[in-house]
């Protein structure tokens, strides 16, 4: 199998690299940090004119109909700029969700929407007890003459502040943990009821946690079947994870480049640090650890639309449990590596560190990850 990328894949990586070196250098990032929602609303438009916001979406919604690899070559270029914007969520996530669940009714209204980027989403999923686990939900919605009242709380929204429709997971039937009875529904971000939390996380995007005190639905808010949405969820987390798995692969290599840089440039004993055997072994195991992270990633993008549920899950807890472990091991190195300036603001290897552990702990990490792996493996044995 040829793991190239296309000559077509090739261009759009050369267009993103071009955008990056022209708009989004650090310096520029620092800036876009400090709005309202973290990031740029200009570069957003920007990439809609690109194409980006629909690479991964069906064509008769505006998309492109672009493969997972595809997004492995965008998500690649964000981990090597840093960049801020709610691409994963909204796109990757949120937009593979409705494109696998939504009717096409509901897919007409939402992601037109989303390809122009008028529309930003993002999925409230995760609960304070239940960690990781997607069926530990406790948020209920119930069925109300012709539509549905939502109550419970959501926990880490990603991107929750710039959005303006939520995917909402709520049970509809069943108790916390079990796998049937968790719909799906879409809910405004100027809903009554819907009270919101925001916060900036470590790597400078924001998140938000979610209440929602009764928060009356029309009946066409529920996505999809009532009761039948986890295993979409699941899916499209998957998918997410190896997008992350990509833009970790970007965010490592731009790190090791900038290690390696530092390493010639600073001088002790009036030698630069890099003439050091030593070191030299550590920077050789640093770019060991990039190369089997882009491995796991290619595989993680191969299989992200897997229709085998078992084959997935498998295929992409492998790659992030492995990808979360090099990005900590590389992050962890580079900053030791530059000593103090590691660790300052004004330096960009301290935002390539925070980010880099940060996607290690996105949707699990790297033991909750094997975890499922080793279920996985024991499920197909048995």
């Amino acid at each position: 199998m040829d793991f190239r990328y296309s000559d077509e894949q090739l261009g759009l990586q050369e267009t993103l690299q071009r955008f990056i070196a022209r708009d989004y250098t650090f310096e520029q990032r620092r800036t876009f940090m400090q709005g309202a929602h973290g990031y740029s609303e200009a570069a957003w438009q920007q990439y809609a004119e690109l194409g980006l916001l629909g690479l991964p979406l069906p064509e008769q919604y505006g998309g492109l109909g672009g493969s997972a690899t595809d997004v492995m070559v965008v998500m690649e270029q964000f981990g090597r700029a840093l960049m801020l914007e709610p691409y994963l969520t909204c796109v990757v996530l949120c937009g593979g969700l409705l494109r696998d669940l939504a009717s096409p009714a509901q897919c007409a209204q939402v992601l037109p929407g989303v390809c122009e980027g008028k529309t930003k989403l993002a999925l409230a999923a995760h609960e304070s007890r239940g960690g990781y686990d997607l069926a530990a939900i406790a948020t209920v919605a119930q069925r109300e003459r012709s539509g549905w009242v939502v109550s419970g709380r959501k926990h880490v929204v990603l991107d929750a502040p710039g959005a303006d429709l939520f995917l909402v997971a709520a049970r509809t039937a069943g108790s916390p943990g079990d796998e049937s009875g968790i719909s799906l529904f879409l809910v405004a971000k100027d809903a009554a009821g819907l009270v919101m939390e925001p916060y900036a996380t470590q790597s400078g995007s924001r998140a938000a946690d979610l209440a929602f005190e009764r928060v009356t639905l029309p009946a066409q808010a529920l996505i999809g079947t009532a009761g039948a949405a986890l295993p979409a969820i699941e899916r499209a987390v998957d998918e997410a994870c190896a997008a992350l798995c990509a833009e970790a692969l970007g965010a490592a290599a731009a790190l090791n480049e900038a290690t390696l840089a530092y390493l010639k440039s600073r001088k002790q004993f009036g030698v630069p640090i890099g003439m050091f055997q030593a070191l030299q072994h550590r920077m050789a195991d640093m770019y060991v650890a990039e190369e089997q992270l882009r491995s796991m990633a290619i595989v993680a993008a191969a299989h992200a639309r897997e229709a085998d549920a078992a084959v997935r899950t498998r295929t992409v807890a492998a790659a992030k449990a492995y990808v979360g472990g090099a990005a900590r091991f590389i992050g962890q190195q580079a900053v030791q590596l530059h000593g103090g300036m590691g660790v300052v603001d004004e330096h960009i290897v301290s935002h390539y560190f925070k980010r880099l552990s940060m996607i290690e702990m996105s949707f699990g990490d790297s033991d909750h990850f094997l975890a499922r792996f080793s279920d996985s493996l024991l499920a197909a044995s048995s």
